[in-house]
C-alpha cells in the first residue's frame, strides 16, 4: 500500500474516532435517581452511621457528598411529589400523605420531553395522577432489576437518554429484610432521643440491617450501569428520604425527619471524593436535572438548580430551607396538629400551630414507643421526659443546630434568642404566604388533597372523614 494511502486512511480513522468522542460529549447525560424509604441520613456509613453501606460509601468517594440537604415534608407521598415536580407541597396541592398533585402540574417527564428522554420509575410510586407523572412504570414496592437492566440495554443500543427513578421501599417498617445478625442488639448505639429498651434495640438492629439491604440495591443498579457502558455519561444521585419511623424523625419537622443524605456522581464533571455543605433542598432536584440536560430553566418552579455546587463552581446555594408536617388524615394522626419550620445556616424554628393537641401518629402505636411509655410509667425520669416531649409540644421550638445537631435543647423561651425566633418566624410567614399556606385552614382542608377522598365533594369528604375518626376512637388500633 502506498504511504500516501496509509496516511489518508489513518487520518480518516482519526477523524471518525474524534467525531464519536465529540458526539459522546454533546449527548445529554442520563440520570439515575435512587431513593430510600424512611432512612435517617446519619445512620448511613459515609455520614458517620453504624449501617454497613459499602456501595453508597464507594459512590461518595467517586463523587460528591452533600451535608446540608433537606426535604419539605417528612412523609413519603408529599416528598416524592416535591422531588418530581420541583414544587413545594402546598403549591402543588400534594401536602398530606397519600396525596395527589393538582391537575395541570408538570413533572420531570414533561421537562425532559424536548430531548426525547425515556423517564422511568421502578419501585415505590406513592404519586398521582398518572397524567402528571407519565413515566414508564415497573416493579411494585422495590425496583425491578430486570426492568432496569432492560432500560439500560435498550437505551445504550439506541443511544437514547434516560432518567431512571429507582424507588426502594427500604428501610421502611416492618424491618424484615437483610441480615440483622450483623448488628448485635447489645452492641448497637442508640441516639439519645430514644429510650434504651430491649424492644427499641431489637427494632433498631433490624432497621440497620434493612439499610444494608437498600445499599445492596444501589450496588445492583450501579453494576448494571457499568455492564452496559453507561457509567461515564450518567449522573447518579442517591438520597435517603425522610428519617426512620422511630420518635423525633419521620412525621416530625426536626432535622432527623427533614434532613437527607445526598451523594452524587458524574464522572469528569463532579470532583471525586468532594464534600459540600451548601444548603440544597429536594425541590431543587428537578431544576438541576433540567439544567444538566442542557435545557432552559423553568421560571415557574419553586426549586433552583444547584449544578454550580456539583461542579465545584459555587460553595453556597440557599440561605433557608422550609418544611411542613400535616397530621390530618395520616394513620393514627392527631387531628389538625399542623407543623411548619424554617432553617437557616445555624438555627431551626419550629411552629406547632395546634400545640395544645396531643401529637400522635403510627409511631405512638408501635411496640417500640409503647416500650418507652412503659419505662416512663415505671418512674424512669429520662423516659418520661422524652415521651412527654414527643407527644406534647410548645408553640415554638428553636434549636442551635451547630451546637445541638440532634435538636434536643429548645431555646425558644430564652430571652437571649428572642431575636432569632422573630426573625425566622417572619421568614417562615413570608414563605407560607407565597405558597398559599393558610396554616390551620390548610391543615383542615388536607383531606381534600388525599386520594381516598378525591371522589367526594367537599362537604361529603368532611362527613366521611369525621365518621372515620369516630370509628377509630371506638376501635383503637391494638
Amino acid at each position: 500500500m502506498k504511504p500516501s494511502l496509509v496516511f489518508t486512511l489513518v487520518l480518516l480513522c482519526s477523524l471518525s474516532v474524534g467525531k464519536t468522542h465529540a458526539d459522546d460529549d454533546s449527548r445529554p447525560p442520563n440520570f439515575v435517581f435512587i431513593i430510600a424509604d424512611d432512612c435517617t441520613f446519619r445512620d448511613i456509613g459515609c455520614y458517620g452511621g453504624q449501617a454497613h453501606t459499602p456501595n453508597i460509601d464507594a459512590l461518595a468517594t467517586e463523587g460528591m457528598r452533600l451535608t446540608e440537604c433537606y426535604q419539605a415534608a417528612p412523609m413519603c407521598s408529599p416528598t416524592r411529589h416535591n422531588i418530581y415536580t420541583g414544587l413545594y407541597p402546598v403549591r402543588s396541592g400534594a401536602y398530606p400523605n397519600h396525596t395527589f398533585a393538582k391537575d395541570g402540574t408538570k413533572s420531570i417527564a414533561h421537562y425532559l420531553a424536548p430531548l426525547d428522554y425515556r423517564v422511568a420509575l421502578s419501585g415505590k410510586t406513592h404519586i398521582g395522577p398518572k397524567e402528571v407523572f407519565p413515566f414508564e412504570y415497573s416493579g411494585k414496592k422495590n425496583p425491578d432489576m430486570d426492568a432496569v437492566d432492560g432500560l439500560f440495554s435498550e437505551c445504550a443500543k439506541a443511544r437514547t437518554p434516560f432518567c431512571l427513578l429507582a424507588c426502594s421501599n427500604e428501610p421502611h417498617s416492618p424491618w424484615n429484610k437483610g441480615d440483622s445478625s450483623r448488628y448485635p442488639v447489645d452492641e448497637i448505639e442508640l441516639p439519645p432521643y430514644l429510650v434504651d429498651t430491649p424492644v427499641v434495640r431489637e427494632n433498631f438492629a433490624r432497621y440497620l440491617a434493612e439499610i444494608t439491604y437498600f445499599d445492596d440495591q444501589v450496588g445492583q443498579i450501579l453494576e448494571r450501569l457499568e455492564r452496559h457502558g453507561l457509567t461515564e455519561n450518567t449522573v447518579v444521585m442517591v438520597v435517603s428520604e425522610q428519617g426512620n419511623s422511630f420518635p423525633f424523625a419521620k412525621w416530625t419537622c426536626y432535622s432527623s425527619g427533614l434532613q437527607s443524605a445526598m451523594v452524587v456522581r458524574w464522572p469528569g464533571k463532579i470532583q471525586a471524593g468532594s464534600t459540600s455543605d451548601a444548603m440544597v433542598e429536594y425541590v431543587d432536584i428537578t431544576p438541576t436535572f433540567i439544567e444538566a440536560a442542557g435545557l432552559p430553566a423553568q421560571e415557574n418552579l419553586d426549586g433552583k438548580s444547584f449544578l454550580p455546587v456539583l461542579r465545584g463552581e459555587a460553595k453556597q446555594h440557599k440561605t433557608h430551607s422550609y418544611g411542613l408536617m400535616t397530621t390530618r388524615g395520616i394513620i393514627a394522626g392527631s387531628d389538625l396538629f399542623a407543623i411548619r419550620t424554617v432553617r437557616d445556616d445555624r438555627y431551626r424554628l419550629i411552629w406547632n400551630l395546634n400545640h395544645d393537641a396531643t401529637f400522635t401518629n403510627a409511631c405512638t402505636e408501635a411496640d417500640y414507643f409503647r416500650s418507652m411509655q412503659r419505662f416512663a410509667n415505671s418512674g424512669d425520669a429520662n423516659a418520661k421526659e422524652l415521651v412527654d416531649r414527643y407527644m406534647h409540644r410548645p408553640e415554638y421550638e428553636l434549636f442551635d443546630c451547630q451546637a445541638d445537631p440532634l435538636e434536643m435543647n429548645n431555646l425558644a423561651q430564652d430571652p437571649a434568642h428572642a431575636e432569632h425566633v422573630e426573625r425566622l418566624k417572619s421568614t417562615l410567614l413570608a414563605w407560607m404566604e407565597e405558597q398559599g399556606d393558610e396554616g390551620v385552614k390548610t391543615e383542615r382542608d388536607a383531606i381534600l388533597h388525599q386520594s381516598r377522598y378525591k371522589k367526594f365533594d367537599s362537604a361529603e369528604a368532611f362527613k366521611v372523614y369525621r365518621r372515620a375518626v369516630r370509628n377509630r376512637k371506638k376501635n383503637p388500633i391494638d
